[in-house]
């Protein structure tokens, strides 16, 4: 009996690292992920006018937001564990929405607003869900779900860039934006 109860431990412990993963991946992603998004810009898009790095407060609030939207998902899904087949479900379209909406909004807006970037997701919110899902099966593998934010980063900057040319979205550097604010004004 003892051995049971230790060989259910272990199977806990891993379970629940495998659905608390996403959240804590999340969170330090939300505090690197201008730093990541730069080295991106320069090496794949060096003609591109770079993106603008969000105020550090304004990370700070949306990684830990965003931290605790996934931990509560991920804890339902934890939940759900017990109806087969379902958890996985849950897990996978839950994190998926979510990684890949988090990780696109904060992509886009690196170049256009918060609204303008929502409403960009919205209109292309099957390839984000998509795109998305392929961050969840990373996140969901032990040792590679430590690169998740890395690749994360770059795959939906990539996916921006990509939808942001198809759509006609122009981007311009901050300076630019700047002088746009100010003619417009």
């Amino acid at each position: 009996m003892e051995t049971a109860i230790q060989w259910l431990g272990g199977f806990a412990l891993i379970a629940a690292s495998i659905f608390l993963i996403p959240p804590v991946t999340s969170l330090i992603a939300g505090l690197y992920l201008d730093d990541i998004a730069s080295k991106v810009e320069r090496a794949n898009f060096p003609n591109d006018p770079p993106g603008r790095d969000l105020p550090t407060g304004q990370s700070i609030w949306l990684a830990v937001r965003f931290f605790f939207v996934v931990l509560i998902v991920n804890l339902i899904a934890l939940f759900l564990l017990l109806i087969p087949g379902v958890n996985l479900i849950a897990f996978y379209m839950g994190n998926g929405y979510l990684l890949g909406r988090e990780y696109f909004e904060l992509a886009a807006m690196r170049h256009v607003s918060g609204a303008e970037a929502k409403r960009i997701r919205r209109a292309n919110r099957l390839t984000v869900l998509l795109g998305g899902l392929v961050i969840a099966a990373l996140a969901s593998v032990p040792i590679l779900n430590l690169v998740t934010p890395l690749f994360a980063t770059g795959f939906m900057l990539r996916m921006w860039k990509r939808i942001a040319a198809k759509s006609g979205i122009r981007l311009v550097s901050e300076g630019q934006q700047q002088r746009l604010r100010t003619s417009s004004a």
